[in-house]
């Protein structure tokens, strides 16, 4: 007999009923250090006060009216992004899936009102992951995402991470745009090299096509910077976000150019819940306090201590791990022993890590975790190794 939740998980045994910070409390009483971070979306730990303060007064107020009338919350952050941002102009979702979606529909709507309808060929590279809908599972490509749910969606070419010839060599009359996630999480926390993304985006100038970048994990002030992309210097066309946005509450967002966006007129797109007083309100406390640039340097130099203490943690076991990768508080650790059991044995020490392709371990602690939290952090991923030797 089926469950009652579609079992589409393979769940741990583990019931979390309270949250402090970059801690997790289970139904049992233990107290776990969370390293996941909800994957990578509590920016800001659990029940961070600055949020649950502006959740509060929100929910005593508005919850809902629609996308049919003005929301005051929803343009109060359209403005911050853009503010912050390439932007110029933002729609609001609930999921990077949703951001995905509505980043496919701009950049080929993009091209048809340019009378080149011919140009919806997207490039995507292999080891992405851009949500399980149509849209997101033809992008990233693999068996694995997509078997069974034919007949895939048309227009997605996936090419090897990190090929430039390749990319060039695929562009062709129908391609319309280049999509990457700067760095890959999914795919097992790879970074995209600067010099690279620089090239992708020379590339699509070059060429007349439209840059697409997939922060949806990576960005929110995950890599030190506001956005990944910073890092390199450049500026997208379009960009998807969420998981951090909402620090916690469902939200996403597509970003863009003005230009890049210009196909996207009155009734083109729409969502019943995207940018409502609820989120957006949430999502506004979470920008203003990301986007401070003290939190930005205290991000980057937690990322020097982990990191730092990630190679002594591997030098202390080399058995169990290989290497560590990756940029900001968005870490990974490749294994040598299978990285499920390294995630169980990180249970049982009451540590919680994420797993991830090419038998990686994904490290994406609440932004606000403390160097105190980072010793402690290193003491039970330590623990959890030596019981697998």
């Amino acid at each position: 007999m089926i469950a009652s939740v579609l079992p589409t998980y393979s769940r741990a045994p583990l019931t979390f009923v309270k949250g402090e910070g970059s801690w997790l409390i289970e139904a049992d009483g233990r107290r776990f250090l969370d390293l996941g971070a909800g994957i990578a979306v509590n920016a800001l730990g659990h029940a961070h006060p600055a949020l649950v303060e502006v959740l509060s007064t929100q929910a005593e107020t508005l919850w809902h009216v629609s996308n049919l009338y003005n929301i005051p919350q929803q343009q109060a952050l359209a403005d911050q992004l853009v503010e912050h941002s390439f932007a110029d102009t933002v729609f609001f979702t609930n999921s990077g899936t949703e951001s995905c979606e509505l980043a496919v529909k701009m950049a080929r709507k993009y091209w048809f009102e340019k009378g080149q309808p011919e140009k919806v060929e997207i490039l995507t590279f292999e080891g992405s992951f851009h949500g399980r809908s149509s849209a997101g599972i033809a992008a990233a490509g693999s068996e694995k995402m997509t078997k069974g749910f034919g007949p895939i969606l048309g227009g997605f070419t996936s090419l090897p991470w990190g090929d430039l010839d390749a990319v060039t060599a695929a562009i062709g009359p129908q391609t319309a745009a280049i999509m990457v996630e700067p760095v890959q999480g999914e795919g097992g926390i790879r970074p995209m090299a600067d010099v690279d993304l620089k090239a992708l985006r020379q590339i699509a100038d070059e060429n007349d096509l439209l840059l697409i970048l997939d922060e949806v994990q990576c960005g929110v002030g995950r890599t030190g910077k506001l956005f990944a992309h910073e890092w390199a210097g450049i500026t997208p066309d379009i960009m998807m976000v969420a998981k951090g946005i909402g620090g916690g509450f469902p939200l996403g967002a597509v970003l863009a150019r003005e230009e890049a966006a210009s196909g996207m007129t009155a009734g083109t797109h729409g969502s019943t819940y995207g940018g409502n007083p609820l989120a957006c309100a949430v999502g506004g406390k979470v920008i203003e306090i990301v986007s401070d640039p003290e939190f930005l340097d205290a991000v980057r130099a937690k990322s020097g201590l982990l990191r730092q203490k990630l190679e002594g943690l591997i030098a202390d076991n080399p058995e169990v791990f290989e290497e560590v990768r990756g940029t900001g508080l968005m870490l990974g650790l490749k294994c040598k022993a299978t990285n499920m059991d390294v995630v169980n044995a990180g249970y049982a020490h009451e540590v919680i890590t994420v797993p991830a392709a090419d038998n990686v371990i994904r490290l994406l602690p609440p932004l606000t975790i403390t160097e105190a939290e980072i010793d402690a952090a290193i003491t039970l991923l330590d623990a959890a190794a030596k019981s697998l030797s």
